[in-house]
């Protein structure tokens, strides 16, 4: 995937409270708070990958000599030129207590919508207290494609449905409907058709055209005159071969 040219930087806030209390008049001095975050060991890179849970690993060591509290953790997205806000993370809330000296390591899941390279920053608060834990620059890359991702199917598949719907739709609106057949009614079938009066030959001479019919007549009339001539002869030789039998 390409990367989109703009850098963002991301920040993260880790919000405490120190867990003693002193009198109004004492200042009580900002403590000493070391954090450090790194991404764990299979994103050696420190790739932010678009649109899914990240995680960045944060080890806190309290130097101070009392106990401090870890409330929350948050984020943002800053521009790492003029450090406007473009857009903050969901905050996590912890709620755990450091001991004096004590170190406590956390995990911090986020999501980033912004492909690029990103400044990562982590601070401390409350009391209001800020400390400077991480900054760094990471790449956010577009997660990769799997044929197995139902995601993905599931996506295609709705998207798909949408447009053959909408095609079917549209085929329906401007296609032409299709004709009906007509349909006879009972009483024309069941209606007697007459026949019209045929000749001696068996057929209706009427629909016949009139040089059919004298071509037929005139070959019916030579049909004729051929069997007659032919008995005549059959006739006239009859006697000659008896004779020629005596």
């Amino acid at each position: 995937m390409r990367l989109a040219t703009f850098v963002s930087g991301f920040v993260f806030l880790v919000t405490l409270f120190t867990s003693t209390f002193a009198e109004e008049s004492v200042v009580e001095p900002e403590p000493e708070l070391k954090v450090t975050g790194s991404f764990p060991s299979d994103n050696p890179f420190g790739h932010v990958v678009n649109g899914e849970r990240n995680i960045i690993n944060l080890l806190i060591e309290n130097h101070t000599k009392r106990g401090v509290t870890l409330l929350s953790v948050a984020g943002s997205f800053h521009h790492p030129e003029t450090d406007r806000l473009i857009k903050n993370t969901t905050a996590t809330k912890f709620g755990v207590s450091l001991s004096e000296g004590g170190e406590f390591p956390i995990q911090y899941p986020f999501y980033s919508q912004y492909p690029g390279d990103v400044k990562l920053k982590i601070w401390l608060e409350d009391k209001q207290y800020r400390v400077s834990a991480y900054e760094s620059i990471v790449t956010v890359v577009e997660p990769e494609i799997s044929l197995l991702d139902w995601k993905l199917w599931t996506t295609y598949f709705i998207v798909f449905g949408i447009l053959g719907g909408g095609a079917y739709l549209t085929f329906l609106s401007y296609a032409p409907k299709p004709k009906r057949p007509r349909v006879a009614a009972p009483s024309e079938i069941g209606a007697a058709v007459p026949v019209a009066a045929t000749s001696s030959g068996g057929y209706d001479e009427e629909w016949i055209p009139e040089h059919h019919l004298k071509k037929t007549k005139k070959s019916g009339a030579v049909t004729s005159d051929a069997e007659t001539s032919g008995g005549e002869a059959s006739g006239k030789e009859g006697p000659r071969r008896r004779k020629g039998r005596k």
